[in-house]
């Protein structure tokens, strides 16, 4: 398995040994106040002609780039920001962060967030909605983008996992009012840890920049937007040139691999075929789907895990790239705790955990992951490989089925 890591190489190294023998490993400047490299802005130049977007802001890792974008969008105490209770850490944390408040919601077939759940689910207090491109396929945006307007709600797309997708031929990450990237380790372009923010709009990208710089909007930035906006009190979240030149090489090879991997995951679904049982997980647009993780679904929990072992004990490894579970089995929802009891969004809700927060509050989703079977597929992987992965699995759910 594997996707942008399997790939560091020659290009990679070569970039960093240009960085280190300039000796400039701050974005910014170097020793003397020499100009770095500039692989950094060069990385945010390519991300957002990718996606078709005027503005990117590179940071120091996904988790960061959430903060930033949030930061940049105004959240704060008395929000709430709707996202699915299927995600990644940060999404939640991200939010509790800013003072604000998570509202979890169901997924759907999809394995993003149910779109029905915004009517559900939207208060006085809702500013927006986080949704996640859950693992290379892109939401049921139409759908999403048709309640958030409905009622005034910005969204911001987290395409940590699907770098590369698209929905009816745009590139996920250019519907909403601002979207961030992932480039740790596992994710399909890598720096070890980094992040993006991309954004059409200029406000936003002044904003993200203030957020990600302790405040500073520095002549680099300047020269893409002139300031407007009053500086605020920012973190630190900028990403260093070696980070830089690492996404600089990773990221030409994204449209290669991309292709590669859907080769692979046609190859793989054409050997296990249809089986009486079998669903394969609903995507809103089949083609673009990175192609890298394919989920199904098997009638009963026993029976997805049953097909995990059968395959394990033949050499396929069916355990997805990412390590996604519910946010109410996280520790820090079942105690609803916060770096400072004073700044929790959480205040007053009693007992804890509240209802929105409790397994018994997701049957939909439960259902769901319960059931479910990852098969992924990695960017070294040969066709033959993907050919023998869905023979195990198939042959495996004819005697399961």
């Amino acid at each position: 398995m594997g996707l942008g890591e399997c790939l560091i190489g020659a290009a990679e190294a070569r970039n960093l040994s240009r960085v280190v023998q300039h000796g400039a490993l701050f974005r910014y400047y170097g020793p003397g106040a020499a100009p770095s490299l500039g692989y950094v802005s060069r990385l945010e130049r390519a991300v957002a002609a990718f996606h078709r977007q005027k503005y990117a802001v590179a940071v120091s890792s996904g988790t960061a780039a959430l903060e930033v974008a949030l930061g940049a969008l105004g959240v704060g105490p008395g929000d709430e920001v709707i996202l699915p209770v299927w995600s990644w850490v940060s999404c939640f944390t991200a939010i509790v962060r800013l003072g604000a408040r998570p509202v979890l919601a169901e997924i759907d077939d999809s394995l993003s967030l149910d779109p029905a759940e915004i009517d559900r689910l939207v208060t006085p207090a809702t500013r927006g909605v986080l949704v996640v491109h859950y693992q290379g396929v892109a939401a049921d945006l139409d759908a999403l983008l048709a309640r958030t307007r409905r009622h005034g709600l910005w969204l911001l797309e987290d395409c940590a996992e699907s770098l590369g997708a698209t929905y009816h031929g745009r590139p996920v990450g250019s519907f909403g009012r601002i979207a961030t990237y992932s480039f740790q380790q596992r994710k399909v372009v890598t720096t070890g840890e980094g992040g993006m923010v991309v954004t059409a709009d200029p406000r936003l990208y002044e904003r993200a920049v203030r957020m990600a710089d302790v405040g500073l909007y520095r002549d680099e930035h300047r020269a893409v937007k002139t300031p407007t906006e009053v500086s605020f009190s920012g973190s630190n979240y900028r990403m260093n040139e070696m980070a830089g030149a690492v996404g600089c090489a990773q990221f030409a090879r994204l449209r290669p691999m991309i292709r590669h991997l859907r080769r692979l995951r046609a190859a793989m679904q054409r050997e296990v075929g249809s089986l009486a049982g079998l669903t394969w997980r609903r995507i809103p647009d089949a083609r673009g789907d990175l192609g890298f993780d394919s989920y199904c679904f098997l009638p009963t929990h026993a029976q997805a895990l049953e097909l995990k072992r059968r395959a394990l004990a033949r050499g396929v490894s069916l355990a997805p790239h990412t390590g996604t579970y519910c946010q109410y089995a996280r520790e820090y929802c079942q105690s609803g705790a916060t770096a400072s009891a004073g700044f929790s969004p959480f205040a007053g809700l009693q007992p804890w955990p509240a209802p929105g927060y409790r397994e018994q509050d997701f049957p939909q989703t439960n259902a769901l992951v319960g059931r479910m079977v990852s098969v992924p597929l990695g960017a070294k992987f040969s066709l033959a490989d993907a050919t023998h992965v869905g023979r195990v699995i198939r042959e495996e759910l004819l005697s399961l089925l």
